[in-house]
């Protein structure tokens, strides 16, 4: 028997906002080998269809990662593997990669990233260098994400965010002049107002990939603000900072009502604004989140389409 039962949304015990239900179909959620080997049945959890990404952290085998690709697809869902330029040695590893992403688990959609390591280890630094190979063209890749920092990068960027918007423009360009769908899966920020000024930004300066904006779980506080200072949250680390400084709240988990209900309330009133879907990073567990989506509206599948 299902945990959840996506088709009975009137069962909710809370009051499911509109505008949240709205901005929070067809979300995402992001899991590793090792995060997902602890859940039993993913149907239990997601609605059939949802995109799932695989995160590829430093150190795990390809084995491990396609295995847990494997195992999603045959789930019925959308697989989007991380694909780390920096960690990927060469253009054979990065064919092999893709060719076992293929056929052992369907895949043809990807995220690519610089990734968190420093030093490249071999001959990609960015992910500009691995669109350049012309290798996910030539697999037949449908869907190519990127991503977006709401708050800058300090890895590329010490200060400003020239070099990050340099390579946004880049890629908004390769879209342009390729068949390739694309978009924007950002970071996690904590406050709605420096995200909805940087989506602004990005329309300003003729960027028109969708974003899909990254938002943390709910989690325990302590959790929270470990993982933000680690993944270089900017700003909108002091609205986890201000909380952990009241007593009354300091215990209760954090759970992101707050800043996706000012998103959403944007997006009704803004016709255009570029924030399209909305991508979990369930720092708190990915049942936790799964429910807690669930039970605000968050129940539609992607559709093949969708941007």
């Amino acid at each position: 028997m299902a945990l959840l039962n996506f088709r009975k949304k009137e069962e909710n015990p809370i009051h499911v906002n509109p505008e949240v239900e709205a901005l929070l179909q067809d979300f995402s959620i992001e899991v590793m080998p090792r995060t997902a080997e602890k859940v039993d049945n993913f149907a239990d959890l997601l609605p059939a269809g949802t995109r799932v990404y695989i995160a590829h952290i430093d150190g795990t085998p390809i084995e491990e990662m396609v295995a847990t690709a494997a195992r999603l697809n045959a789930g019925g869902f959308q697989v989007m593997p991380h694909f780390p330029a920096r960690i990927i040695k060469d253009k054979a590893t990065l064919a092999d990669w893709i060719a076992r992403y293929q056929g052992e688990a369907n895949v043809k959609q990807a995220l690519l990233l610089a990734g968190g390591v420093t030093a490249p280890h071999g001959e990609f630094s960015d992910s500009m260098q691995l669109m350049e190979t012309g290798l996910f063209d030539a697999a037949g890749f449908t869907r190519l994400h990127v991503a977006g920092h709401p708050e800058g990068n300090r890895d590329i960027d010490a200060t400003g965010t020239a070099n990050v918007d340099a390579a946004l423009r880049w890629k908004n360009d390769f879209q342009t002049r390729t068949d390739a769908k694309m978009a924007i899966a950002t970071q996690f920020a904590f406050e709605a107002k420096p995200i909805i000024a940087w989506a602004a930004s990005l329309r300003d300066a003729g960027i028109t990939l969708p974003v899909h904006i990254g938002i943390a779980g709910p989690a325990k506080l302590q959790t929270l603000i470990k993982f933000a200072i680690a993944c270089g949250v900017g700003p909108s680390l002091k609205v986890l900072q201000k909380r952990a400084m009241d007593v009354t709240k300091l215990l209760l988990p954090y759970e992101p009502t707050d800043v996706l209900a000012e998103l959403a309330a944007h997006k009704a009133a803004t016709p255009d604004f570029n924030v399209t879907h909305v991508h979990f990073f369930p720092l708190g567990g990915i049942k936790t989140n799964a429910t807690w989506a669930h039970t605000h509206g968050g129940s539609a599948a992607v559709p093949a389409n969708a941007s």
